[in-house]
């Protein structure tokens, strides 16, 4: 008879999930740039009254760059628990990881200047 490993109930993952986020914010001083940075859009559109569509596209950049952050934040974390010492792999895993980020972030404020300077002139 085989062994049946049953899964977490769905509201458990959730909970790991949320756990997972709350720790990032916690620990990781980009991630409370950017939730910084995402309020201040927040609120910019709220006063110049950006259209329904421009919402949808600021809040996919929302979820891009802090999903990336939080990834950035795993890959660290697995690399750091797998390898103390430096190594050229772990530089790499990490860099690409702060990289990802990076772009995610320069592409996000280019659209946002895109959607908010007509408004704004």
């Amino acid at each position: 008879m085989k062994n049946i490993i049953r899964k977490s109930p769905l509201y458990k993952s959730f909970g790991y999930a949320f756990q997972g986020i709350w720790a990032c914010i916690r620990k990781e001083r980009n991630i409370k740039i950017h939730l910084g940075m995402m309020t201040l859009v927040i609120i910019a559109g709220a006063i110049l009254r950006i259209s329904i569509t421009e919402w949808c596209i600021c809040m996919v950049l929302f979820a891009l760059v802090i999903s990336l952050e939080i990834v950035n934040t795993a890959i660290e974390a697995c690399v750091d628990l797998v390898s103390e010492e430096r190594r050229p792999l772990a530089k790499l895993a990490k860099d690409a990881a702060a990289g990802a980020v990076l772009v995610s972030a320069i592409f996000a404020a280019i659209i946002g200047l895109i959607i908010f300077v007509p408004k704004v002139l």
